[in-house]
């Protein structure tokens, strides 16, 4: 059995396990302000080419989202995310539960354009409505789609207009940034929203998210909100270690790039074997429209989300691919899908 359920079923790539057990005896301080975290915060500062950032490390994506839209957001202020946005569909209300409303909103292929933010903001009149105040955005999104820099450029300047907050969830920010279609740079990103972070979970690390602060006026106390919320680690050493080997070369944007490659292999088998798909993706997520018979017979050998029943007789399956997915896996997969079509 093989899984292309997501990409983060294995553990770690071999250089963090190894980067643990070198340091393990190590003594450090504790809470984030080890030699670790503080080594691979400046790393991340290089790569957007910034000192004026705050960096902080919490252990996942959800409780990412979660503290930093509280922290951000006063309570009677809401978030504007599309209608598949994580926050909306997959996170148990943990926005809501922090008293935060979320107004979902259809948008286009997984993104948000300024026409779709306009709506939200024109709705929400006065005190007696909740008061539009970020804009959340995933790169790449829930269905594989990726931002181009106009695209977020617009957006960018849409917020900044309305005095909106832009914020992009970015558990596969190593997908979005590394895929063939894309042309923004980490840089640019931090250049145009306000908080953003980059996905260690789904990008080789065991786990962790680095969250990136980038507008001054939300820094203040970050640390407060994170220990308030179980996020402040005792050994946050773990965290930053992994984001240190990740980032002191190449090989965060190297593992999201096979990521990328083996997905774009099993899309074009399919394209060429007459499947169908919700979209044309262009990360590591692909979400092909197979024979609910043909699935089954799938299911014997690999593992993959069925994301929605289209009729009685199809059904549009998301496959993922992971940082550490054999090519051999992929042939396989081809293989046997060849032999079912025909």
């Amino acid at each position: 059995m093989y899984y292309f359920t997501n990409d983060y079923s294995e553990g770690a790539h071999p250089r963090i396990l190894q980067a643990l057990l070198d340091t393990n005896l190590q003594q450090v301080g504790g809470y984030g302000e080890d030699p670790f975290c503080l080594e691979a915060a400046e790393l991340i500062k290089e790569k957007l080419g910034r000192s004026d950032v705050d960096v902080h490390f919490i252990p996942g994506g959800t409780q990412t989202n979660m503290i930093a839209l509280a922290a951000f957001l006063r309570p009677h202020e809401a978030v504007i995310a599309p209608v598949t946005g994580h926050i909306e569909v997959h996170e148990a209300g943990a926005i809501e539960a922090t008293g935060h409303k979320i107004i979902p909103l259809p948008g286009k292929d997984g993104k948000l354009r300024p026409e779709d933010v306009q709506e939200a903001v024109d709705f929400h009149l006065d005190e007696h409505m909740v008061k539009p105040r970020l804009v959340f955005i995933s790169n790449a999104t829930e269905i594989g789609s990726i931002y181009t820099k106009a695209e977020l450029e617009a957006l960018s300047a849409f917020c900044r207009r309305h005095n909106l907050l832009l914020y992009v969830d970015g558990a596969r920010l190593g997908s979005a940034l590394t895929s063939p279609a894309n042309d923004l740079t980490l840089a640019e990103v931090a250049g145009l929203v306000d908080a953003f972070y980059i996905g260690g979970t789904k990008n080789g690390a065991l786990i962790g998210e680095a969250l990136v602060i980038c507008s001054e006026s939300l820094r203040e106390d970050f640390r407060y909100h994170m220990k308030q919320r179980g996020a402040l680690l005792a050994k946050g050493r773990l965290l930053g270690l992994q984001f240190r080997e990740l980032f002191r070369d190449n090989l965060f944007f190297d593992l999201a790039q096979h990521a990328n490659a083996m997905a774009a292999k099993l899309q074009q088998a399919m394209e060429n074997l007459g499947c169908s798909f919700l979209l044309h993706s262009v990360s590591n997520q692909i979400f092909p429209i197979l024979p609910n018979s043909v699935i089954a017979e799938l299911r014997r050998d690999f593992s993959f989300l069925t994301w929605k029943k289209l009729d009685e007789e199809r059904s549009i399956v998301r496959m993922v691919a992971s940082w550490s997915c054999p090519e051999e896996a992929v042939d396989q997969f081809i293989a046997r899908l060849t032999e079912l079509l025909s």
